[in-house]
This record gives structure tokens, C-alpha cells and sequence, in this order.
């Protein structure tokens, strides 16, 4: 007698399944682990609770988090940091900052940029108070 197997899921719910138990999706993302993180992709999601370490956006699901290489092709724990997909176009993207960042992500995009360009802005507030006007001419002749 043969037997079927009639219900098969991924970790994830997806019911058709690729290879190894995983959907495509799933199986893709389990090979991107090995072959640019290292396999450490899942422990970086653990270690910053599947949120953005700069904006603290969470990753309701963990695909829409992504994990950041502060130096490229290193796949070292503490190298790799999760951040979710606008602010990690911040860092790659951004060619000069004129506003103000965060200042993690100002960290990581100079690590990015070396040689990019800041734009500083000057604080204009006085602490003095201002002078009571004084009148052109005297008033007394």
C-alpha cells in the first residue's frame, strides 16, 4: 500500500513546499543565510527583537527586516546589525546628509561614506535678551 503524505506546511504556513520543508520563500532566505551571513542572519533578528536597532520599527514578520553588514563581506556577530528597509536605503542611498539623522544611523553611514559630505548647521538662538528700543532723537528740546 502506498502511502501519501496529504498535509505538508513551512515553518512559515506556506503550504507548497520547495525543498527541505521550506516554501520558497523560506528555503531562499535559509540559503542567502549560509551563503552572506554566515547563518548568523536569525541570531542578529533575536539579539535586536526583529526591530530596527535606529528607528525601533518592528518587523511584524521577520522578511521586512533587514540585517546590515557595518563592514561589507564580514559575517561576524557583532559586525552585523538589523535595520528596517528605509533606513537601511538611508545609509546605502544617502550621497551627502543635510538633515539631521539619528545618530546611530549618522554612525553607520559614515562607516558607508568616508569621505561623504555633512552639512552642519550653525544654531542661531541668542541668550542675550534684546534691548528696549531707544529713539533716534532725544525728545526733551
Amino acid at each position: 500500500m502506498k502511502t501519501v503524505q496529504r498535509a505538508m506546511y513551512c515553518r512559515c504556513g506556506n503550504e507548497k513546499i520547495l525543498a527541505h520543508g521550506l516554501c520558497a520563500t523560506c528555503y531562499t532566505l535559509k540559503r542567502q543565510d549560509e551563503e552572506y551571513f554566515g547563518g548568523l542572519r536569525e541570531k542578529v533578528l533575536e539579539r535586536d527583537g526583529y526591530c530596527c536597532r535606529v528607528c525601533g520599527a518592528s518587523g511584524r514578520r521577520k522578511r521586512s527586516i533587514v540585517v546590515h553588514h557595518r563592514v561589507p563581506g564580514r559575517s561576524l556577530l557583532h559586525l552585523m546589525i538589523s535595520l528596517c528597509p528605509g533606513c537601511h536605503a538611508k545609509i546605502g542611498r544617502t550621497k551627502a546628509v543635510l538633515t539631521k539623522m539619528p545618530p546611530l544611523l549618522l554612525e553607520l553611514w559614515r562607516e558607508q561614506h568616508p569621505e561623504g559630505h555633512e552639512q552642519t548647521s550653525l544654531g542661531f538662538e541668542t541668550k542675550e535678551t534684546v534691548p528696549r528700543a531707544v529713539p533716534p532723537f532725544d525728545l526733551q528740546t
